[in-house]
């Protein structure tokens, strides 16, 4: 391990599932070797992620910005430097990540292993077996530098007190609630629309739903669920990051796609449910911490060649709606099953 004064640069600049994904890994390293210091570079919208975590400090990257280009990075570089670093952990690697290893020459640089080979022989359907998980990925990347960690007994945060204007959003009433996020990056990997209406529908009487999304379009659906559907409340575009993060500390569950949501209410300690539509939890992109009964699965007799694609986006145009293989009732009866009485 490194000198008991160590200090490491922690990369991991987007998406958005996978910088929450670093959440219980730097967790893991707070508590395990709580003498580390741990500047991670991240974009600044993410900063809120790492804000229960102790002796983490965010340094924001400006890639469109003052340190876009081979001079920007340049910059990065320097302004790194006079932070004293002794070692960086590359949980990204990719072009930006690998020049500025090169701008930090003779430091300790440790990269992750994004397992390129075996993850195109899971899509191309040479093999069908768990492949490494993204956390032990990241894992991986600080035993390189010395760390060993055990992410088997993980702590989280306690639940937020909202603030006034999230308290007003969602309500003061007793009802749980029930987080959905019905959207993804790319169509083959979100729940048919007219179903997941059909779902919000009956768990809302029981429930409260809280809805998550983002774009105009998104917000557009979900405020149309939540004019015609009771106890059902869209917050997608009123609250700020942090006061997400607020809310979704006090769901009972959250429904999720296999996207960013999933892993934003894992990293705070929730319940997580996901439907994979053309992905598949093989990948590795499992919510942390989350029952294997808990992701609901396209029906590969159906639907022979899923994973299509690792990320989703590439899927034969008869796949779009795989997920719709997954009943409505299944999905209803899974979160029911999940919720304390």
């Amino acid at each position: 391990m490194l000198k008991s004064s160590n200090h490491i640069l922690v990369i991991r600049l987007s998406a958005m599932g996978d910088v929450a994904m670093t959440i219980p890994v730097l967790q893991a390293l707070n508590q395990q070797y709580p003498e580390v210091k741990i500047t991670v570079l991240t974009r600044a919208f993410f900063e809120p992620f790492f804000r229960d975590l102790k002796n983490v400090t965010v340094f924001p990257a400006e890639v469109e910005g003052k340190h876009k280009g081979i001079y920007g990075l340049f910059k990065l570089s320097k302004a790194l430097k006079k932070l004293e670093i002794d070692a960086i952990a590359d949980l990204h690697n990719v072009l930006r990540s690998n020049i500025l290893k090169f701008f930090f020459f003779g430091k300790q640089f440790s990269q992750i292993d994004k397992g390129r080979t075996e993850k195109k022989a899971l899509v191309s359907g040479k093999i069908f077996q768990q492949l490494s998980t993204t956390h032990q990925r990241y894992v991986g990347v600080l035993e390189k530098l010395g760390f060993k960690l055990d992410l088997s007994n993980p702590v989280f945060p306690n639940k937020s007190i909202l603030n006034k204007k999230a308290q007003v959003l969602v309500g003061s009433d007793s009802k749980k609630m029930i987080g959905i996020a019905p959207f993804a990056a790319h169509e083959g990997k979100m729940y048919p629309l007219d179903l997941m209406r059909e779902v919000i529908a009956v768990l809302s009487i029981e429930y409260k739903i809280i809805l998550f999304g983002g774009g105009t379009k998104e917000v557009s659906i979900l405020n149309d669920f939540e004019e015609n559907l009771d106890h059902v409340i869209s917050i997608a575009g009123k609250l700020s990051l942090d006061e997400e993060l607020d809310v979704i500390s006090n769901l009972e569950v959250m429904l999720s796609m296999d996207s960013g949501n999933a892993h934003i209410a894992a990293m705070l300690g929730v319940k997580v449910v996901t439907i994979w539509g053309v992905t598949h939890p093989y990948a590795g992109f499992a919510p942390f911490n989350q029952p294997e009964g808990f992701t609901l699965l396209t029906d590969r007799n159906k639907f022979p060649l899923i994973p299509t694609s690792i990320y989703g986006n590439k899927y034969p145009e008869s796949y779009k709606e795989a997920s719709g293989s997954i009943a409505p009732e299944t999905i209803i009866n899974k979160i029911k099953s999940v919720i304390p009485a």
